[in-house]
């Protein structure tokens, strides 16, 4: 319990795997879009006091392990992330080039939570890249 975080009234460690994508599935997330959408992310999540343990962006998806207050919702979280970094994306990266109308993230996002598996699932987040061009494995199981 030495890593669960306080409010004034709860005890809490609340963390998610989170996964969003570009619109369509583009392959949108590369050069100065890559390049800035980690600090974009970690600015608004840090307004919400969410902590970003882990991240990665990968050219058509960003892979995120969120600690996330229990007075926020995921939902909302993940509509403020959304919302607002598609704005920042489009006037600062993007320079205002339309994509897909002002609309940058598709619609829905992927969520589970982080429970007791928490270090194999940053772990994967760290290494998605190596696993997804075939250059190594990791070893999933739990370490005795």
């Amino acid at each position: 319990m030495d890593d669960w975080q306080s409010l004034s009234h709860v005890r809490w460690d609340c963390k998610y795997h989170i996964v969003i994508v570009p619109k369509y599935r583009k392959k949108a997330l590369y050069g100065k879009v890559r390049r800035e959408i980690g600090p974009i992310l970690r600015d608004l999540c840090r307004q919400k006091e969410v902590e970003v343990l882990e991240g990665h962006v990968m050219p058509d998806h960003v892979h995120m392990c969120l600690s996330i207050p229990p007075k926020h919702s995921v939902s909302y979280i993940i509509g403020f992330i959304k919302g607002k970094s598609a704005v920042r994306i489009h006037r600062g990266a993007l320079n205002y080039k339309k994509l897909t109308g002002l609309h940058f993230w598709a619609t829905g996002y992927c969520v589970s939570t982080v429970g007791l598996n928490e270090e194999t699932i940053r772990n994967y987040i760290r290494h998605q890249e190596k696993l997804e061009s075939g250059q190594g494995t990791l070893d999933f199981t739990e370490n005795d």
